[in-house]
């Protein structure tokens, strides 16, 4: 019988046979030990030289690292091991030997590491990232269809900038300029007023020459849309879902968590509802603490958001920004002049923001008054503008950016990990 290594638990006592490459080995004397790993886990299988005959255990000894294979063997229950499970092997038949393999279980790094991202995708860490990441996908599909949310999936290639022209990828369609997007957002506000709460998932682009353990080119956002909602209603959306994506996390990556040695403690803490701090509030603060850089105005740096995050224990909301700092769609708010109603979610840990979101002007006077004052071209936004002359309602939406998540919550150092194929600035390989 042919198996998977995440089926190896129903098996127990049985013989079966298992596709899978070699990660590692190790031999004493009489007995070899093959980590093997097929995709679907990790799990250590035991040669015996005078179960399987000299000639199969030399070739057991001989097999080199990330070799394919199929071993045929007995399921063993195995304390000792995180997975709980061990294979004593009958019979192996290899089916490609590799030679050299240049990722060795030794110290490389990260620029040959990057170089290699092809082959280092099959570590044991970043095999347990891209699993982290693959239940934060899952849990957010399962959230928002839970919620009566539709998804919608918006252009990639677009005519107009919501968060502004300067980290616009530029691209000609055909005889016209069109660009890679930021955001879904506008036209997920345009689908919103059609099916009421929609999502969308998908790739955007931002041009922005950063280096940042925080920046990628290229990342995957998370971009809920809600009509009749107002800022309040959606901060509680934002910390209900980013809760239920957490516990989730820690019910179905166990094993992912361990191989990082991810501190769950923490997770383990995150609850709706979360703390809330004003902008103004938090320059407040900030200058209290010594930094003496930053004025009512500025935006925050990455060391003013740890700072803010230290102080909670949960990821906590920075709200009421000043309106010049933030994009022309946002609602001001009429309890704090100069101020709009938007919100920055920061996660704990020194990982920075992982949402922003606002409610968005739904008066069309207004929305032409700020599109005019960004100097962007009103013919660009005629589409945006007409959600405003035909039946606006108050509406609220955010972002949540799914690298940067996956990061926080597997407790790696860079996004660029968080990435199956990352693109950074001056990486387009492989």
């Amino acid at each position: 019988m042919k198996i998977t290594i995440n089926q190896a638990g129903s098996h127990v006592g049985e013989t079966v046979t298992l596709g899978a490459w070699i990660l590692n080995k190790r031999s004493s004397g009489k007995i070899a030990f093959l980590q093997l790993r097929d995709g679907t886990g990790f799990l250590q299988a035991v040669v015996v030289k005078e179960d399987i005959g000299e000639d199969l255990f030399k070739t057991a000894k001989g097999i080199t690292q990330e070799s394919s294979l199929y071993v045929t063997g007995v399921i063993k229950e195995d304390a000792r091991s995180d997975f709980g499970y061990e294979m004593e092997v009958t019979n192996l038949e290899i089916i490609h030997e590799a030679v050299d393999y240049p990722i060795t279980p030794k110290a490389h790094g990260p620029e040959f590491l990057l170089d290699n991202r092809h082959l280092w995708l099959r570590s044991k860490r970043q095999h347990a990232v891209m699993k982290i990441r693959n239940e934060v996908i899952r849990a957010t599909y399962e959230f928002f269809n839970n919620e009566g949310f539709t998804k919608i999936d918006p252009p990639i290639l677009t005519g107009s900038a919501p968060e502004g022209t300067s980290e616009l990828f530029h691209t000609k369609y055909f005889e016209e300029d069109a660009f890679l997007s930021q955001s879904g957002q506008l036209y997920m506000e345009a689908a919103a007023m059609a099916h009421g709460k929609v999502f969308s998932f998908g790739p955007t682009f931002r041009a922005e020459k950063s280096k940042t353990r925080r920046h990628l080119i290229e990342f995957w956002m998370i971009e809920p849309e809600m009509a009749f909602c107002e800022h309040e209603d959606s901060l509680e959306v934002q910390e209900n879902y980013v809760s239920y994506v957490v516990q989730s996390v820690l019910k179905n990556c166990v094993l992912d968590l361990k191989i990082l040695g991810r501190d769950t403690e923490k997770l383990a803490k995150v609850a709706a509802p979360f703390p809330r701090i004003s902008y103004t509030e938090a320059i407040d603060r900030l200058k209290e603490w010594g930094f003496d850089d930053i004025e009512w105005g500025d935006d925050f740096g990455a060391p003013h958001e740890t700072a803010i995050a230290n102080h909670f224990d949960l990821p906590v909301f920075i709200i009421n920004y000043p309106t010049k700092i933030k994009p022309f769609y946002m609602q001001p708010n009429p309890d704090e002049e100069g101020t709009v109603k938007c919100a920055d979610l920061i996660a704990p840990e020194g990982y920075g923001e992982i949402i922003g979101g606002s409610e968005r002007i739904n008066d069309l006077k207004l929305l032409e008054e700020r599109i005019n004052e960004h100097g962007l071209d009103p013919e660009s936004y005629s589409y945006y503008t007409d959600l405003r002359k035909y039946g606006s309602v108050p509406h609220s939406g955010f972002g949540l950016g799914l690298e940067r998540t996956v990061a926080w919550l597997s407790g790696v150092e860079h996004v660029r990990e968080t990435s199956p194929f990352p693109r950074l600035l001056n990486r387009l390989y492989p």
